[in-house]
């Protein structure tokens, strides 16, 4: 399989599509992002349509991506609507895949502190004052 592919994949992901998923990951895949761990297509799968019960117009836009033998690092922006406000998450997934092609291990970097919490009522709130007291200067 093709990086490419896989981008094309995450870029168009539909509920639909999560049928393919299964294409672009092995049987024995992990997954892991800051609040899941999981191993195998069904388990990774039912992360997505999660995803898909809890936010609005969700997609992802891959800006960067590197790829040397069997690892590669996608640099992404994940928009999406909540409780009608467009918001962003900026993060980056480290891959590595077995010698079929397909995804062994897809770890997921993001910030939850930042790009999720911050946002959310009241611990928002306290999220910003904590920062704002630990921050130097």
């Amino acid at each position: 399989m093709r990086l490419e592919d896989l981008v094309n994949f995450f870029e168009t992901l539909t509920p639909q599509s999560l049928e393919r998923l299964g294409d672009f990951y092995a049987p024995d895949a992990r997954f892991k992002d800051p609040f899941n761990d999981v191993q195998g297509v069904a388990a990774i799968r039912r992360i997505f349509e999660h995803m898909y019960r809890q936010v609005d117009a969700p997609r992802f836009v891959v800006s960067d991506r590197l790829a040397e033998g069997d690892r590669a690092m996608l640099v992404w922006n994940f928009h999406f609507v909540r409780r009608g406000q467009p918001q962003v998450i900026r993060g980056a997934t480290h891959l590595c895949f077995a010698n079929d092609g397909k995804v062994l291990i897809h770890r997921d970097y993001w910030d939850a502190a930042e790009e999720l919490y911050m946002t959310l009522p009241g611990i928002g709130w306290l999220m910003r004052r904590l920062r704002a007291a630990l921050a130097a200067g």
